[in-house]
């Protein structure tokens, strides 16, 4: 026979303290918002999850794309090859902070030609939207070496 575990009941909440608003001290500055779930993508699969081929490469040089504010043109090692890609993130970034980082990239995305430039894959940022936003490349802090898979 299997027995079942009993469940404890959850602890009370305190109760909540009366305080007048020239004794409150001040609140700490709010964090910034998280986006709304209006933003929300489709549930994925596990297996939707395995094709995505996310790869730690190290970014060797950049030079911005000519006749555009936004793009960048990114050399990568990726440990068994070096690739190329473009990336709106001019931006936000300074070439040549950029070098030397060691990012996240999905290497399997189909290659796309960007101002003349082909890109063979996309690395991973957050933030950046709307305008204003400051936005943050995905890099590691620790030398995993070039090529590694990201799971």
């Amino acid at each position: 026979m299997e027995e079942k575990p009993t469940e404890s009941p959850a602890p009370a909440a305190p109760a909540p303290v009366a305080t007048s608003a020239a004794s409150a001290p001040e609140a700490p500055a709010a964090a910034p918002e998280a986006p709304a779930a209006t933003d929300e993508k489709p549930v994925i699969t596990i297996d939707d999850f395995a094709k995505i081929d996310l790869r730690v490469a190290v970014v060797l040089a950049v030079e911005r794309v000519p006749k555009t504010d936004k793009l960048l043109k990114l050399e990568l090692d990726l440990g068994f090859e070096k690739r190329t890609i473009v990336s709106g993130i001019a931006q936000f970034y300074e070439p040549e902070a950029l070098v030397g980082k060691r990012i996240v990239i999905v290497a399997n995305l189909k290659p796309a030609r960007l101002r003349g430039v082909e890109s063979r894959g996309m690395l991973l940022a957050a933030g950046g939207r709307p305008d204003g936003e400051p936005l943050g490349v995905v890099t590691l802090d620790v030398e995993i070496p070039a090529g590694t898979r990201v799971s």
